[in-house]
């Protein structure tokens, strides 16, 4: 439990860190994403058994590392063609040595992951002088969710969630997310109104409340499918590059799937109103 909590602590002043520089230096932010990116890809292709298959892993890394630097549409677009007309020219070229399966698996994960987290760096512009308060709630809508639902587990969990895909979850830890995270967006909302900006700006709190709502149940969703992954590649941990946690993935799983539902809702309902 206490290298757990470490590694937790050791992640939060690192994003403090990002958010604290982002002013000076803004694409500490787009470093980090792209950090994240690869880690995340070089692990899932290192689950299925695909490492040294370098005709595919080199432009899954390359174009992971690259993406969260693209900033407008237009290079989004000439990124994923480029990386589609590599990876499938490399099906055509090895065909004998590679299978459609395989190509298939890492182009996903290799456009799924980067994209995602990718999302993060748009809440900051959405966001724009507030941006990074959007990207906290991004990250942490995520992460409160797996520490409530992983208390409440452990200390009332009796019926289980999915016990053929993560055994260890329980209706009691997603009740335990949900409420804490609930609460600690609508704290998070308070502190950015009356402590950080003294009431200056107005905030809405309703898209809080559908954050720790709804985004919960992303978050599981996020946490379950890569769960399934890991079971069908007959692993514990992507990696045990985090202490207590395992690896990359084991801590952002959930993110992926969360950053994009934050994007996505608070267009439809920004957070800060002026």
């Amino acid at each position: 439990m206490r290298t757990r909590v470490t590694s937790a602590l050791t992640l939060i002043v690192f994003l403090a860190a990002i958010v604290i520089c982002n002013s000076t230096l803004p694409l500490a932010l787009n470093f980090a994403i792209g950090l994240i990116s690869v880690l995340a890809v070089n692990e899932i292709i290192t689950a299925l058994g695909l490492a040294k298959n370098l005709i595919l892993l080199i432009p899954s890394l390359l174009f992971s590392a690259v993406f969260p630097f693209l900033s407008t549409p237009f290079w989004h677009d000439a990124a994923y063609f480029l990386y589609t007309v590599i990876i499938f020219s490399a099906l055509i070229l090895y065909h004998t040595e590679i299978t459609f399966r395989e190509v298939g698996v890492i182009y996903s994960m290799s456009l799924l992951i980067p994209s995602a987290l990718g999302t993060i760096i748009s809440l900051r512009e959405i966001g724009g002088s507030h941006g990074m308060f959007y990207v906290i709630i991004g990250i942490f809508s995520a992460w409160t969710a797996d520490v409530g639902a992983f208390f409440a587990g452990t200390f009332f969990g009796k019926h289980k969630l999915c016990p053929n895909i993560s055994p260890h979850k329980t209706i009691e830890g997603a009740i335990g997310g949900l409420l804490l995270n609930v609460a600690a967006m609508l704290v998070f909302g308070y502190l950015f109104h009356a402590i950080y900006y003294a009431y200056s700006v107005n905030v809405s709190y309703l898209p809080l409340v559908l954050i720790g709502v709804f985004g919960t149940g992303i978050s599981i969703l996020g946490d379950l499918s890569f769960s399934l992954i890991k079971r069908s590649c007959h692993i514990k941990d992507f990696s045990e590059i985090i202490p207590g946690h395992g690896g990359i993935l084991d801590r952002f799983d959930s993110v992926i799937f969360e950053a994009p539902f934050v994007y996505i809702l608070v267009q439809l309902l920004p957070i800060v109103l002026s």
